[in-house]
């Protein structure tokens, strides 16, 4: 018997033929992973196909050993990896290794050991006394962890193991735990909910786009398809495209679902995953819950498929391989034969124009459960700057005020994490930038720190320039932190707290912040935009927003689309329950029509909008778009590869190509940035050239990623 074995050899994905001794053959399947030599090394590798014999002219190798018993990649897996490796050029293994928990992957580095745990259990009839009665009845129930049972009483639980009563013995525990309780909260559904619902078909592929305005009830209808799937026996996944919205949304479902979900996303330790990982192959749970890579979830008999906030840019990865999950989703969708729903307030334009083009089916849900969409008032600040108002208007202070008297919360978003966030010199005009990725730095007061946010350097801050000695060093820009600090300077009522990229560093910080502000200890909630999808809090009556027109000044083509998005969505966090709500949105450009759009809750006249602009300037939908990014030490090596890539395009590919130029971030981590966009109509005549490109540089000084679900220029 012969196997094939996946390796990874200097970035190339070659399959290495093996001979199976006998000692391995009756345990040997397809999908796992082995240790063989190759060369003076010993490698791990995937198993992807087994023969009973092979003719070759030379004397294979043994495999050494096996490392699972049981497949870490099913035949559905093996198959899901061919199709991304061939639609994102990126190695069979790297497609493999990104499916699988770290515990599971190929070349792992830490070993995950499984958690166990002490527990008793009862071995001998036994009539107990007085004291010994309540640990004896639990024990006739189930068995108890040790801990458990030294709660009641470790004297006690000693003595019956010293009398031979009870025994101990270990036993493996899952390292996420929750004490949620069970509730059936089913809601009675509007004639909205009850159309969308009846409306997707199960036990077919079809793809359905869920277009419903913010606190239409999207996820009640997402909990009464999947109460359908699970009654056909079918297993789901729910993607949600932050990690913050994670928390809330498992605490939903627990209580309608009980314990059968799993949660998969990036903040999970290696151990969790693992646990988590092996949850869905022991086919323990129903419902997997997370982020992007939640979509690898092992189950073997899909029946639904939920992406909220379908058009969160946050389901595309940015590093190999460049996988959309949503692509993912329809080819697992396709392969179980069920229904795939993208449920968004405001959808990607390629997606509300496949549904307005019959790709998706769209579903539509316009009303608000409680029917009261808030109120949005627009801003321009250059009047508010003469009034001497820079940071809050005259109408958000007012209303802030109005808000906390009643003793209701407010969510104020700022999409700029720090405190300042340029330091320059007014004597020469330096400006402090990270040495590694040559743009300005951001003070960070908590830690007294000048940070890069691309790549984490810190340094001490400026009190004298280093260029001119002048002490004259101003600090503009404002970022989160100090929005913070000028909240409760201003407003006497403000209890606030704060989440963004630092408040929710460490474990569980999400699900706290959420839980102190839900349970009414802050009243102010101030952060990036991920406080702005998802979340629900009924006590939320005003939304601010302050510099909410800064995402237009960044050169991508989709600057407006999510600057609509990112203003739609946290104007849904106001009035999602009885209680009447507003949104104020401060800037200095607000009559572009993004805002316009937004104030009127109007997506389809934003959607017209944009297609217009689109249409002219040959974006998607109407063309494709392809990057390629060229990276490497050396600026002038980078910029010579660029031009010789550029000149190969342009003699194999007439579509339309622009670059080579430096990237928007030409420097970061003292890697230089160049790029080249192809806007194309069909990906099957420029792939082969694009393969080319890509094989001829996968073990080059030049690094060169081909992107073609273009996320952001």
């Amino acid at each position: 018997m012969v196997a094939s074995v996946l390796v990874e050899v200097r970035k190339i994905d070659k399959e290495f033929t093996y001979h199976v001794p006998t000692s391995l053959e009756s345990s040997i399947q397809k999908g796992i992973r082995c240790m063989v030599p190759f060369g003076s090394q010993t490698l791990e590798g995937f198993i992807v196909d087994i023969q009973d014999s092979i003719t070759c002219d030379y004397e294979l190798k043994d495999i050494i050993s096996l490392v699972d018993v049981n497949p870490v990649l099913n035949s559905e897996m093996l198959d899901l990896g061919k199709y991304i490796s061939k639609k994102t050029l990126c190695t069979l293994t790297s497609a493999y290794q990104n499916m699988l928990p770290t515990a599971l992957k190929a070349k792992k580095v830490n070993k995950v050991n499984i958690k166990k745990a002490l527990f008793i259990r009862l071995v001998k009839d036994y009539e107990p006394n007085e004291k010994e009665k309540v640990l004896i009845d639990k024990l006739r129930i189930n068995d108890l962890s040790l801990k458990e049972a030294s709660s009641i009483s470790t004297y006690i639980v000693n003595k019956l193991i010293k009398n031979g009563i009870i025994e101990k013995y270990e036993k493996e525990v899952y390292r996420l735990t929750d004490d949620i309780v069970f509730k059936d909260d089913t809601k009675v559904l509007t004639d909205e909910q009850n159309n969308v619902i009846n409306s997707v078909s199960f036990n077919t592929f079809k793809p359905y786009l869920l277009h419903g305005v913010t606190g239409s009830g999207k996820t009640e209808v997402y909990m009464q398809l999947i109460k359908k799937a699970l009654d056909l026996n079918k297993q789901c996944i729910v993607l949600v495209p932050e990690i913050s919205l994670t928390p809330q949304l498992v605490s939903t479902f627990k209580r309608r679902f009980g314990s059968s979900i799993a949660i998969l996303h990036s903040r999970l330790s290696d151990g969790e995953k693992y646990d988590e990982w092996r949850k869905v192959e022991r086919k323990e749970v129903s419902i997997v819950i997370g982020a992007r890579s939640a979509i690898f979830a092992p189950f073997t008999d899909l029946g639904l498929i939920v992406i909220d906030e379908e058009h969160s840019s946050t389901y595309k990865q940015e590093n190999n391989p460049l996988y959309h999950a949503i692509d993912i989703a329809l080819y697992r969708g396709k392969t179980y034969n069920c229904p795939v729903v993208l449920g968004s307030a405001t959808p990607t334009i390629e997606s509300y124009t496949r549904a307005k083009n019959g790709v998706y089916e769209l579903l539509e849900m316009k009303k608000r459960v409680n029917n009261n969409l808030p109120l949005v008032t627009l801003v321009d600040m250059k009047n508010e700057i003469k009034k001497h108002n820079f940071v809050f208007s005259s109408i958000l202070k007012e209303r802030l005020n109005e808000c906390l008297n009643k003793g209701e919360q407010a969510i104020i978003l700022l999409n700029r994490r720090g405190y300042t966030t340029i330091s320059t010199c007014g004597n020469c005009g330096f400006t402090h930038k990270c040495p590694n990725c040559d743009i300005p730095l951001t003070y960070h007061l908590k830690s007294k720190k000048m940070r890069c946010h691309y790549c984490n350097y810190e340094t001490n801050k400026l009190y004298k320039c280093p260029e001119c000695g002048s002490d004259r060093i101003n600090e503009r820009g404002m970022g989160t932190e100090k929005l913070e600090e000028l909240i409760k300077a201003e407003f006497n009522k403000a209890k606030v707290i704060r989440m963004d990229v630092d408040t929710t560093s460490t474990k569980q910080a999400h699900a706290k912040i959420i839980k102190e502000f839900e349970d009414g200890n802050y009243n102010v909630l101030v952060g990036t935009q991920m406080i702005a999808k998802g979340l629900d809090f009924p006590l939320v009556t005003l939304v601010g927003v302050i510099n909410a027109d800064a995402g237009l000044n960044i050169p991508d083509f989709r600057s407006a689309e999510r600057t609509y998005h990112l203003i739609s969505q946290v104007a849904g966090r106001a009035g999602r329950s009885s209680l009447s709500g507003e949104v104020i949105i401060q800037g200095f450009n607000m009559d572009h029509y993004s805002f316009l759009r937004a104030k009127n809750h109007d997506y389809v006249g934003f959607y017209n909008d944009e297609m217009r602009i689109r249409k002219t300037l040959k974006y998607p939908p109407f063309y494709n778009l392809c990057l390629i990014k060229i990276s490497g030490l050396d600026a002038n090596k980078c910029e010579e590869e660029s031009s010789k890539i550029y000149a190969y395009l342009k003699d194999n590919i007439d579509d339309i190509i622009l670059g080579p130029s430096a990237s928007l971030m030409p420097k970061l981590n003292n890697n230089y940035y160049y790029q080249i966009i192809i806007k194309y109509k069909d990906t099957k005549k420029i792939y082969p050239y694009l393969k080319y490109i890509s094989d001829k540089y996968i073990n080059s000084n030049i690094k060169v990623v081909i992107d073609f679900n273009l996320n952001k220029i």
